[in-house]
Order: C-alpha cells, then sequence, then structure tokens
C-alpha cells in the first residue's frame, strides 16, 4: 500500500511540474542583463559595514550615507569622493551591558575558513546548535546562516533626517539602547553636537529590525518598537504634542513596518481636509480564521493635526485607520508581503501613485510583484468605505466582520474638516466619546485598496524583489512614463544537512551551488534542513507600456553580488544611489550609448533614449534640443521602420573535416530573443546531427552533407510583430589536401564578422519579418508550441510510467505469493544445503557491489546514461565519467577533525 501512495505522489508531482510549465508566460525576463562595471562609482571604507541610511542634500552637494558607527558626507556628483566624516561608536560599558541581556558582540564562528557565500556572508567560525533549525521546523522558518553573523551589540545609524539648512537628526540603536543626536555640516566638517537624546520610540532598539520614520516640520514620525524585547510595536509622533498608537492587537499584530510619507491633502481641498502621514507595513491579520497565523499588507493614516481625545484615547491617535493592501499573483498563493514603497508626487495630490514591491509568504515561491496605488483610491477607503468589527463565535474566539450598524458622526477615524467644524468640533479633542470608542475598537477597514490597474505592473520569478524608486520621464511623444528601479535581494534555496558522526562531535554539509558551508556542532542531530538565501545585487530597470510587463534591462552592481537594502533617486542629477552591507553605489539612470545602433536603440524602449539621426548615435533625450526633429523613439511598439537598413553581416569561411565537431558561434543580441538557424534557406531543428544551444551551433560528426551556408537569426517579439535579424553567417567547406593534421583547429578560427579576414559573402540582416513558408514563428508561439508538446509527451510518460510502476507492483506480489507456496515444498531440505545456499548468496552479493565500484586500472563509467559534451572546441566528443564518490572532497567520512 505504501507503494501505491509513492506512486500517487509522484504522478502528481510530475503532472503539477507539466502544468506549471504554461504559467511561465506572467513573468517578466529582462532584454538585457549588464555584467558589473567598474565604472560605477563605489564607496565603502574597511572596517564599516552597514551602508543603509541615506539622506540627500542637494542643497548642501553631499550625500549623508549612515553605516555601523559612522556617518559619511559624500560629494553627491561622485559617490567615491569622501567629504567628511563623523564615527559615533559604542562604549565598553555599553557593550558589556549588551551582552548580559543575551545579545551578541562579536560574529559567531565556524572551525573551518574553506568556503564561503556570495558577498562574505559566511566566515569560519563555531554555531551554537540553538541557531539551527531541525526537521520539524518548516523550512519557511529555518534560519538563515548570514543571521549568525549578525553583531548586535554596535551602534547602527538607522535614522537621518534634515532639521534646517545645516543640521540634521540623527538616531542609532547604541547597542540595543537608542539614542539621537544632531549632526551638522558646515565649513566641509561633519560634527555630532553631543545633544543626545533618548531614542526610544524615535529608532529601533534590534539594528535588524525593519522601521520607518519621516520628518514633517520639527515633528518626527516613527514606527517602530519601543521596548527592548520588541513586543511593544507603536506609531509615535515625537512633538509638544506627542501621540502613539494603543497597544492593542487590534491596531497592530506583530507589525512589520516599511514605510512612511507625508501627502499635503489640505491643499485646494474642497471640504478642508487635513494633511496626512501614510504609512505601509504588515501584519498579522485578524480578519482571517486560519489555523496558523496568516500575514497580511496594509496601509494606515493618521492626520497630521490629531491631538488626540478628551477623556478616551488621550494622547493616542484618533484617526488612526488602517486596511488592507491587495496584489494579486499569476499563482495560488498566500497573501504577498509589501517590502517597500515608493511615492511618486505629482503636483495635483489626487494623482500621486504609491508603487510597492511584494515578495510571497511561502519561501518555496520566488514570485515577486509591484503594485500602483493611487492616493486617491486609499484616501476613498478610509473616508467611505465600511469598517469591521468583532464578534464573539460559539467557538469562543472573535472572528471580525463588515459593520452593518449605525456609524456615528462625526465619522470615526476622519480629520477635522468642514462637517466637523459646522457641529463646533475644530479639534480632535472635541470630538465626542462615542465616535471615539467606535475607532479605538474598529480601526480597519472591510475592503482592501485594489491596485491602480487592477493587478501588477511587473510579476517576477527568480531573486526577491526588495527595493524601489520610481521617475517620471518625459518621452519625445510627450506621455510621462513611470520608469521604476528595483533592486534584487535573494534566492531562497532550501537544503538538507548531510552529517557524519565523528567521537562526540557532528559534521555537516551543505553544498549550494558548487559551495560547501561546514558546520560542526557539540551534539548529535539527525536531518538537520536549513535555509539559505543567495545573494543576488541587481538592479531591474522597468516601465509598464499600456498593460505591457517590460524589464528594459537589470545591471549587476557589486562584483561580488550582495542585497540591495536602501535605494536613494536624484531626478535632477539623472543618478540613483544604492546602498548594502557591502558598501554605496552610484549609477546613472541611463547609458544610451551602450546601444550601438539605431535598431539596438530603439528595441531597448527605454524612455530616457532616442535615436538621433544627425549625430548617429544614440541620446539621452534630456540632451536633445526642444525644437530637434532629428530623433526617434518607438516605446509601445518597438517599431524600427525609420532605421537604415544595416549593413550586411559577412560570412566566415569554416574549414570541415569529417566525423569532426563543429562549432559556430552566436551571440543573441537579447534576453527575449530566440535562435533561428538556416543551412541553404533551410530551417535547422535539434536532432541528432545537430545540437542548438544558447552559445551556438553544434555538427556532431560533419560530413560532407554538412557543407553549406549557415546563417543564425535573432528573432524577437514585441507587441504582435517578429523581429529578424542575421547575426552571424558561416560557410562550411570541405577540407582537401594533405597536411590538415598540422592546421589549426577550425573551431578556434572563429572571429566577429565585422574582423574577419576570410573570403567574404554578405546576407541581408533582414529587420523585417521574412516572408514565405521559411517564417520562423515568433519566440512567444514558439514557447507555446514547446509547452503544449512538452505537456503532452508529459502525460504520456507519466501514463506509462504509472503503467510501468503498476505492473512492478503486481509482478513483486505474484512473485511473494509463489516464494511462500514453495516455502513449504523446501522445509524438508537439510541443513548443510540452506548453509551452503546462504554462503552462495553471499557471494553473489559481494560480486554485485564490486561491481559498482571503480575496477581496477579503469576509471569509473557513468551508469546514468548521460554524456557531457565539451564545447570548448571542435574536432571530438568529451565525455565526463562519472566520479568515485568516496573521493570526492566534503562527502567523506572525517577522521580527523582538525581537517575541517
Amino acid at each position: 500500500m505504501s507503494l501505491l501512495t509513492a506512486l500517487s505522489i509522484v504522478c502528481g508531482w510530475m503532472l503539477h511540474v507539466s502544468l506549471s510549465a504554461l504559467n511561465t508566460q506572467y513573468y517578466c525576463v529582462p532584454r538585457k542583463t549588464v555584467p558589473y562595471q567598474n565604472e560605477l562609482k563605489l564607496f565603502r571604507e574597511e572596517g564599516i559595514s552597514n551602508y543603509s541610511t541615506m539622506l540627500m542634500r542637494d542643497d548642501l552637494g553631499v550625500l549623508l550615507l549612515g553605516a555601523r558607527e559612522a556617518v559619511y558626507a559624500l560629494d553627491i556628483n561622485n559617490l567615491s569622493v569622501k567629504k567628511a566624516a563623523v564615527y559615533w561608536r559604542v562604549t565598553e560599558e555599553k557593550q558589556r551591558e549588551c551582552t548580559y541581556k543575551g545579545k551578541h558582540a562579536e560574529p559567531c564562528r565556524f572551525k573551518s575558513p574553506r568556503t564561503s557565500l556570495h558577498g562574505g556572508g559566511l566566515v569560519a567560525g563555531e554555531v551554537p546548535v540553538h541557531l539551527l533549525s531541525t526537521a520539524e521546523v518548516p523550512l519557511s522558518k529555518a534560519p538563515n546562516p548570514k543571521n549568525l553573523l549578525r553583531v548586535e551589540c554596535r551602534n547602527y545609524i538607522r535614522t537621518l533626517h534634515r532639521v534646517n539648512d545645516t543640521a540634521m537628526y540623527v538616531c542609532g540603536t547604541n547597542a540595543f539602547s537608542p539614542t539621537c543626536d544632531y549632526l551638522t555640516f558646515a565649513n566641509g566638517q561633519l560634527t555630532l553636537e553631543g545633544k543626545q537624546e533618548e531614542g526610544k520610540g524615535k529608532c529601533p532598539f534590534d539594528p535588524f529590525q525593519r522601521y520607518s520614520s519621516l520628518m514633517v516640520g520639527n515633528d518626527l514620525y516613527s514606527a517602530t518598537s519601543i521596548n527592548f524585547l520588541g513586543s511593544e510595536p507603536v506609531v509615535l509622533r515625537s512633538s509638544d504634542l506627542a501621540l502613539r498608537t494603543e497597544f492593542k492587537s487590534s491596531w497592530l499584530s506583530e507589525p512589520n513596518f516599511v514605510y512612511m510619507d507625508f501627502v499635503a491633502e489640505s491643499f485646494d481641498s474642497p471640504d478642508g481636509d487635513d494633511d496626512k502621514v501614510y504609512l505601509f507595513f504588515s501584519e498579522n491579520a485578524m480578519e482571517y480564521d486560519f489555523y496558523s497565523k496568516v500575514a497580511v499588507s496594509r496601509v494606515a493614516r493618521v492626520c497630521k493635526g490629531d491631538m488626540g481625545g478628551q477623556r478616551t484615547l488621550q494622547r493616542k491617535w484618533t484617526s488612526f485607520l488602517k486596511a488592507r493592501l491587495d496584489c494579486s499573483l499569476p499563482e495560488p498563493s498566500l497573501p504577498p508581503i509589501v517590502q517597500d514603497v515608493f511615492l511618486l508626487k505629482h503636483k495635483d495630490w489626487r494623482k500621486s501613485v504609491f508603487y510597492a514591491v511584494f515578495t510571497p509568504q511561502s519561501s518555496l515561491s520566488q514570485v515577486s510583484a509591484v503594485c500602483a496605488y493611487s492616493v486617491s483610491a486609499i484616501r476613498d477607503t478610509f473616508n467611505e468605505g465600511k469598517f469591521k468589527t468583532p464578534v464573539a463565535v460559539e467557538t469562543s474566539h472573535v472572528k471580525w466582520v463588515m459593520y452593518t450598524g449605525e456609524v456615528p458622526v462625526p465619522r470615526p477615524g476622519a480629520c477635522i474638516n468642514n462637517v466637523a467644524r459646522k457641529m463646533g468640533m475644530n479639534r480632535s479633542l472635541d470630538l465626542p466619546d462615542k465616535t471615539l470608542q467606535f475607532i479605538r475598537d474598529r480601526p480597519l477597514m472591510d475592503e482592501a485598496v485594489h491596485p491602480l490597474t487592477g493587478g501588477p505592473l511587473l510579476v517576477k520569478k527568480g531573486a526577491l524583489l526588495t527595493r524601489i524608486v520610481v521617475d517620471s520621464v518625459l518621452a519625445l511623444d510627450g506621455e510621462k512614463y513611470a520608469v521604476m528601479f528595483i533592486g534584487t535581494g535573494t534566492v531562497s534555496v532550501a537544503k538538507k544537512l548531510q552529517f557524519y558522526r565523528e567521537k562526540e562531535k557532528v559534521i555537516m554539509y551543505l553544498e549550494v551551488n558548487m559551495q560547501k558551508l561546514i558546520l560542526s556542532v557539540s551534539s548529535g542531530l539527525c536531518g538537520v534542513f536549513c535555509c539559505l538565501l543567495i545573494e543576488n545585487g541587481y538592479i531591474q530597470k522597468a516601465v509598464n507600456y499600456a498593460g505591457e510587463m517590460f524589464i528594459i534591462e537589470e545591471i549587476q552592481l557589486y562584483e561580488n553580488p550582495v542585497p540591495i537594502s536602501t535605494l536613494r533617486l536624484s531626478s535632477s542629477k539623472g543618478q540613483l544611489y544604492a546602498g548594502s552591507e557591502f558598501g554605496a553605489v552610484q549609477m546613472p539612470v541611463s547609458n544610451c550609448s551602450r546601444f550601438d545602433t539605431c535598431v539596438d536603440c530603439i528595441l531597448a524602449r527605454d524612455p530616457y533614449c532616442a535615436w538621433d539621426f544627425e549625430a548617429e548615435q544614440c541620446s539621452s533625450v534630456s540632451s536633445l534640443s526642444p525644437s530637434s526633429n532629428t530623433a526617434t523613439q518607438s516605446l509601445k511598439e518597438g517599431d524600427v521602420s525609420q532605421c537604415p537598413q544595416p549593413d550586411p553581416v559577412a560570412a566566415v569561411d569554416f574549414t570541415l573535416v569529417p566525423e569532426n565537431n563543429i562549432q559556430l558561434p552566436c551571440q543573441l543580441h537579447s534576453n527575449l530573443a530566440q535562435v533561428l538557424w538556416r543551412l541553404s534557406d533551410q530551417t535547422l531543428h535539434s536532432n541528432n546531427k545537430y545540437y542548438i544551444y544558447s552559445g551556438g551551433l553544434l555538427i556532431l560528426s560533419a560530413s560532407k552533407s554538412d557543407v553549406g551556408l549557415y546563417t543564425c537569426d535573432s528573432v524577437e517579439q514585441i507587441n504582435g510583430r517578429t523581429y529578424n535579424r542575421t547575426v552571424a553567417v558561416y560557410r562550411l567547406q570541405l577540407y582537401s589536401g594533405a597536411g590538415g593534421e598540422d592546421r589549426t583547429t577550425p573551431g578556434n578560427e572563429v572571429r566577429n564578422s565585422s574582423d574577419s579576414v576570410h573570403g567574404v559573402n554578405t546576407a541581408s540582416p533582414g529587420l523585417v519579418p521574412k516572408p514565405g513558408n521559411e517564417e520562423p514563428l515568433s519566440p512567444q508561439n514558439q514557447s507555446d508550441t514547446g509547452r503544449v508538446t512538452r505537456l503532452e509527451v508529459a502525460v504520456a510518460l507519466l501514463s506509462l510510467l504509472c503503467l510501468s510502476l503498476t505492473g512492478v507492483i503486481f509482478w513483486i506480489w505474484s512473485r511473494e505469493r509463489w516464494q511462500c507456496f514453495k516455502l513449504g515444498q523446501r522445509s524438508g531440505e537439510s541443513e548443510g544445503k540452506r548453509q551452503s545456499a546462504e554462503y552462495m548468496h553471499i557471494q553473489n552479493r559481494t560480486s554485485e557491489i564490486k561491481l559498482l565500484g571503480p575496477e581496477s586500472g579503469r576509471p569509473c563509467s557513468a551508469n546514468n546514461n548521460h554524456s557531457a559534451v565539451d564545447f570548448k572546441g571542435n574536432g571530438e566528443h568529451h565525455f565526463t565519467p562519472m566520479a568515485n564518490i568516496s573521493s570526492l572532497d566534503g562527502l567523506g567520512y572525517i577522521n580527523d577533525e582538525s581537517e575541517i
């Protein structure tokens, strides 16, 4: 019965994998991938980490950068230039107090210095047993090994705000004792004033806890935890009249604060409304009745003029309201969690838009999304929407349902407006207790806030999106486009730790992407699971063209990939600033010179760039004269019909040696393009003769019939149009004559067509769809056809597998029945024969085991029927033998712990 259960699981899993292949069209792929480039401006200082707090001061010409125990004033035009710095370190006494409270003053260290994750995420040292999770703990809650290195008893700068022309307000965690001070920049010097203040409620205790703050006038709004344990979250206004939220789970339930911003809604308001402060966060849902806690994303708001209540809600917010944020993903999942938000402001505040990044709750999913919400839609939800109210049910639990009773007047949670003023209520202190009691018990709205476009602007699978900034760009067509710059963070990889017992120690290994993590603990752990986060620090540059999700490019910012922890944008300077644990980087919002030809410039569909016919180069739109008519863009259509025909591609001569392998390189211009190989106008497909891969074409065991003209075309589809351009052309000629053994291998003679000095033929690049019966399918149609074909094959194989396994199970069952029947007939045999039979059986087993290992004098042969083809050279197949498992580094038994 257990075999049948396993069969059902395997069949169901295969069917799920087959069907999931049809959903990949929802996910965006960057058109271009730009690897790390040295010309990016980088700032970092030895011994300093966590460059995660930024404040741009255009008026002072500096970017203030907060890190661990340091604040820097950097040149805003060149981030790598340090103008001034001030160091704010923790005293030894504070460090001791912090360690006495159970926090870490030094990183945990492993014994083995052999390996580490990207970016130095892990170093050598010991791992406390309690920091590892056993198999009973869900993978989603398994600890990140990088957390083992977190040094908590230091001063992490978390708050930087402008106070006046020369002064800033700065707060740090100060070894779990938050402290604030004033910082001045004058005469090229950065100075701490020494006017230290209590930072509780203004800055988090935990340096790695998400929080948000905002300076409005002289009032500091902050959302963080107000106690050492992090169990008392508050939304606080620090001013002459301080206000905070109630310590009730209906107000805040284990929140994770993300973003806070100010909207001046009092400007040109017909109903005399007040300005608002909006807060984005995630928390445990109170409205869902699940077996375990489920997190949801929220948006909340308070009024700037709120003064609290007279009797009810004294010194508390009377305008605190919250609503759920809706951002539906293509695949069924738990509600996604908001990670970062950016407010793209408009002159008319009603047209301002919040852009939010969402990631999945489960570590099994790698889908991120970006949704946009208009300020007017959020305002309507709070001003006109219905409330949720708690009701008792038979199970003694509280269930939240829509409130259908009478709503008091003035409306609960509303700012003081014309309606309240007509009733003689000019301050929140004048509000009646009935209104205040209502909002105290019912701060949650019934309806969720829906995205501006009805769904996500962008859906991405792979590395999780972490941070976002948005720029409004005026294109040549006179329309403004919202260009999103999105930082990526990590890819979750859950693996099982293999362990080997050595005396009183357990040596465990974990290999991810050819990198090994070696842990040593002092007690026996079985089947330990751990969730690793592989770092990926890219900037995704994306835009949504009338519902079409499009990622222009992805840019690697750091040589060693690290997650992006903060992003800032200077639209006036056209610069983007990114911070991480490793350092801070400055990059331009566009680099139009990267596109060499008119076709490349137009197909990039970058609102910042246009092709200038007069200068014959791809130029920045901002650098063009407003009256210039010599430039062109085609952002929505990607129409290259105005571009001149490119020069023909030169054909490179190749010599064909019979029975050898020939490799023809072909590099596509776009990640969205698919390759199309033709031999004398006949389309080639992968088979036992030709192998088409991302880097070109491999001809196996070439013969006379393979002589001819080979053309590699890049096929890219944009809005239903298929663009076909010739990338490379090769002429294969049969080798004849003596001395061939002394000639260079043909594969090593391949050069770029523009540099070729061989005999040349030319082929037209063809920027329009090719006519005739040989017109290639578009990439999307090819992809869809391939998916359907693979699905049919998978279903057929699935059915065959199920039938085969069923037959095997029936055969085993029949054999066991027959052996049981014959057992009674053998009961009269002698004891000597039984011993002889057992002895022979053991000998046979020994022979079988020997056949699995490497035989003397010859390498181990692979028994998985797969061969590895070496593409590095032409001429022959190369098969990689399977290595002896006992000799693999890290998988063998360790006799001496000092080896680690």
